[in-house]
């Protein structure tokens, strides 16, 4: 967006007339002459060249030439303006609140809009909660702080989860979910997509850029993006081929729409071996974590795919805890945030961020808790009852929105 912004202004300033300038009117009226026009006319030719064609002498070439070149180019700015120009526009633009005190006081409001923010960390480490909690944030009614609208979740791995989402929901927001039908009406604004392969992925996302505006989507998730198009062929050569693509696509997607597009990633062992897949122990009563970890993980996609995304948020545990640290972000320093997962979703255990520096910015962690009890509120009584009255079931079609909320 920056980039063609620029372009237009060089295109506006090159073809400025030169009889607008201001110059001494005899040689403006030597330039009309020569059929010497715009900026761009006279500042293509050398100041030799000028000299012939309009036949003056070097002192007022050099003098015409300074001139035009003045008025043509963009004023200078200091850092402080550029600065102050660049939060003026993450205002305009807007943000999506996580209402994770610490997390947003350091990306200035929320997730930005316009942008690819990514979650990347080990399975089971909590992508999916946050993504899910983000999904409910920006269907919520505007009168309660949501952006009151559809999101779009593209969940590659069928990792999503109807049950934990209404959990969240009751649980963040009770004095929303008490109402009659809410619950109804906020599932039914999630649209889920569920891809297997890649080809219907490509074609997922062709469909969501014809429909962002027609279903007033306000939020965009991809859960996962490595999951379709990365992987090992048979002689274990890294294929990747079909990112280029997708990864420009995206990115066209989160600019065309100005809505906040969130993609998770996984990890990968620093020797490129396949994702570490240690996941949730799903049960009804609660959810446990296998004891597996790597402390040398890197993020999934490469280099490319790193530069593509304006924020990057890894997820990862160490020493027995979880953190959630901006390790790339424009308006923010590096900073990591204690985290854990309860019935509601994800919550900061303290909003003071600790600064990091060095290797340890870009490290990813993979230790996992052992038995950390997920729903801790699962057998409340109210809690029950909605997951025993309620369930969504949502139909994915690659050809058009096709969605059905189940009340049983």
């Amino acid at each position: 967006m920056r980039k063609s912004v620029n372009r237009v202004w060089r295109r506006v300033m090159a073809n400025k007339l030169i009889s607008e300038m201001g110059l001494p009117k005899s040689i403006a009226n030597i330039f009309a002459a020569r059929n010497i026009h715009t900026a761009k006319d006279a500042l293509s030719l050398t100041e030799f060249e000028l000299m012939e064609l309009l036949d003056v002498g070097l002192a007022e070439v050099t003098t015409a030439v300074s001139s035009i070149s003045e008025i043509s180019c963009p004023p200078y700015q200091t850092a402080l303006s550029l600065l102050e120009q660049r939060m003026h526009n993450e205002h305009l633009a807007g943000h999506l609140p996580t209402r994770l005190k610490g997390l947003d006081a350091a990306l200035c409001g929320g997730i930005p809009f316009g942008v690819i923010t990514e979650l990347v960390g080990p399975a089971g480490i909590g992508k999916t909660q946050f993504c899910l909690k983000l999904s409910l944030l920006a269907s919520l009614p505007s009168s309660h702080g949501g952006l009151d609208g559809h999101v779009v979740y593209v969940d590659t791995e069928s990792k999503f989860s109807s049950r934990r989402m209404i959990e969240i929901g009751v649980n963040s927001f009770p004095e929303i979910f008490q109402i009659e039908g809410m619950a109804q009406q906020m599932a039914g604004r999630i649209l889920v997509l569920q891809p297997t392969t890649p080809t219907e992925f490509s074609e997922c996302l062709q469909k969501i850029k014809d429909s962002l505006l027609q279903h007033h989507v306000k939020l965009l998730v991809i859960d996962s993006m490595a999951a379709l198009v990365s992987g090992r062929d048979g002689q274990g050569q890294c294929r990747q081929h079909p990112l280029g693509w997708h990864m420009t696509f995206i990115k066209s997607l989160a600019e065309f729409s100005r809505i906040p597009v969130v993609v998770t990633n996984q990890v990968r062992s620093h020797s490129g071996d396949d994702p570490f897949h240690y996941s949730f122990q799903d049960s009804r009563q609660n959810l446990d974590f296998p004891t597996t970890f790597d402390s040398h993980l890197v993020a999934a996609l490469g280099i490319p795919w790193a530069h593509a995304v304006s924020i990057r948020l890894v997820l990862e545990s160490k020493s027995g805890q979880r953190f959630i640290k901006v390790a790339k972000s424009s308006m923010s320093p590096p900073v990591a945030f204690t985290f854990a997962i309860s019935a509601s979703g994800i919550s900061l255990l303290h909003d003071d961020g600790i600064e990091m520096t060095g290797p340890e910015i870009n490290a990813i962690c993979g230790q996992v808790l052992k038995h950390f009890n997920v729903a801790s509120s699962i057998n409340d009584a109210h809690n029950i009852k909605y997951f025993r009255d309620f369930e969504v079931t949502v139909v994915y079609s690659i050809k058009n929105w096709s969605f059905r909320v189940v009340c049983g």
